[in-house]
C-alpha cells in the first residue's frame, strides 16, 4: 500500500556538508577534467626554432645597367654597386620598407634572364600604388582580383602567361575590398615578374 506524501518543509535545512577537499603538497588537487594540460616541447623533427629571415633574392638579368636604371626608377634604394672583375658585378637594391633585398649583376646566377616570377610586394593601398608607379613611368597592369579566391598565383610576362586553370583575373578591386584580395603586376625589362598585393589587416600570427 502506498504511503501518502508527507508535508513539504517550507524552510529546508542547510545543505549537506561538502566532502573534504583532496590536497597535494602543492595545493588542492583539481578534478581530472579541470587539470591544466601539460606543455610538451615540440618534437625534435618539427623544424628549426632559430630565426630564418629571408635576406635576398637574386634576379637574373641580361643587361645590368638597364636593370639598375629600372629599379632606381621604381624607387628601390641602391645599397651597393660593386665591380670586382670584368666577370663579377653585384648590384644590391632594397624596396622601400622591406627587410628583404634583391641582387643582380654579372656572375650572380646561371638562371635565364626573366625567369623569376611571382615576387610579391605588399602595399596598404593598391590604388595609390598604381598611381605612384604610373607617375614614375612604370608600365603596370590594371588593378584586379582573382576569380578563385584571395591569392593570385599567376603572372603575365610578355606573351607568356604564368598561371593555371581557374586562376583568372577579374578587373577591378575585390568586391569586398578584402585584405590580400587586390593586385597589380609589372615586369622588369627582362620579364622578371612582380605582384603588388594590398594588405590592410594581416592574418593572425602574421
Amino acid at each position: 500500500m502506498d504511503r501518502p506524501p508527507g508535508p513539504t518543509n517550507p524552510h529546508p535545512g542547510p545543505p549537506p556538508p561538502r566532502p573534504p577537499e583532496l590536497r597535494t603538497p602543492l595545493g588542492p588537487r583539481l578534478p581530472q577534467t579541470a587539470r591544466p594540460t601539460r606543455s610538451h616541447p615540440p618534437p625534435k623533427n618539427q623544424g628549426p626554432h632559430m630565426d630564418l629571415k629571408l635576406e635576398m633574392i637574386v634576379l637574373p638579368v641580361s643587361d645590368v645597367d638597364r636593370a639598375k636604371a629600372f629599379y632606381e626608377q621604381l624607387g628601390f634604394r641602391l645599397d651597393v654597386d660593386y665591380t670586382a672583375t670584368d666577370d663579377f658585378r653585384a648590384v644590391h637594391f632594397t624596396p622601400p620598407g622591406s627587410e628583404c633585398s634583391i641582387l643582380l649583376g654579372e656572375g650572380m646566377t646561371t638562371a635565364t634572364p626573366g625567369t623569376t616570377q611571382g615576387l610579391y610586394l605588399i602595399v596598404s593601398d593598391i590604388a595609390e600604388a598604381h598611381a605612384e608607379l604610373t607617375a614614375r613611368g612604370i608600365e603596370v597592369s590594371d588593378v584586379f582580383h582573382d576569380a578563385g579566391g584571395l591569392l593570385h598565383h599567376g603572372h603575365h610576362a610578355g606573351d607568356v602567361t604564368h598561371h593555371g586553370e581557374g586562376q583568372k583575373r577579374l578587373s577591378g578591386l575585390h568586391p569586398e575590398r578584402a585584405s590580400y584580395g587586390c593586385y597589380l603586376t609589372f615586369s622588369d625589362p627582362d620579364g622578371n615578374g612582380w605582384v603588388l598585393q594590398e594588405v590592410k589587416t594581416r592574418l593572425p600570427g602574421r
